[in-house]
């Protein structure tokens, strides 16, 4: 699978390495250009390479997007039509200013941006570091760290949903785009070390 990666900060870096690692080739891009991306992509190594936000987008099968999410509007709407589009980004307000969400999931706004595409909400309840150290595909699944996923194309969430898996992680879909206010910034289940088995007692879900 090709995954395009929009945003070469923390997570969207250690996706990188994690999907390379799992014999997926990816661009990765940000807004300074491809240039300030060669030292990363000659680390991460022959499947990696450096791409404007553009190329990413047409390269990637999957497209990540792990922007601050105040700069959600700034991503090239119409190079999406047609896309599936994992959106990864928290709505900070102290960060990104005050954004009226009108009780909506951050995530739809995302998606009213991107219309034509297919949003997942995924990678967004997670730290980088245990990102980068957790995954563990040698254990089951309900026995792996968690990673929340969301969203109203159910093909999408499974081709996503499989994505996490093979880099070690356990993936639990808790509804749609709507669904996912459950896996905000100060939500009982965001940013908590806990299986995927804990999550299901948690939110009382099979």
């Amino acid at each position: 699978m090709t995954i395009g990666i929009i945003g070469s900060g923390n997570i969207g870096a250690t996706l990188a390495r994690l999907f390379v690692k799992a014999g997926h080739e990816v661009a990765i891009s940000n807004t300074r250009g491809p240039e300030s991306l060669r030292d990363l992509v000659a680390e991460i190594g022959p499947l990696a390479r450096a791409a404007s936000i553009e190329d990413a987008i047409a390269f990637g099968d999957v497209v990540i997007e792990a922007i601050p999410y105040g700069r959600y509007r700034d991503l090239p709407a119409a190079a999406f039509v047609g896309k599936l589009v994992v959106t990864a980004g928290n709505y900070y307000p102290q960060r990104d200013g005050e954004i009226d969400l009108a009780g909506r999931a951050q995530s739809e706004l995302v998606a009213e941006h991107l219309a034509g595409a297919r949003v997942v909400k995924a990678f967004n309840t997670i730290w980088y570091e245990h990102l980068q150290k957790q995954g563990d595909t040698t254990k089951p699944i309900d026995q792996r760290r968690v990673i929340f996923l969301a969203g109203d194309d159910q093909a999408a969430k499974q081709i996503v949903a499989d994505l996490i898996t093979q880099i070690g992680f356990g993936p639990l879909d808790i509804g749609s785009l709507h669904d996912s206010i459950a896996q905000e910034p100060d939500s009982p289940i965001y940013n908590k070390d806990i299986t995927v088995a804990q999550a299901r007692a948690q939110l009382g879900v099979k």
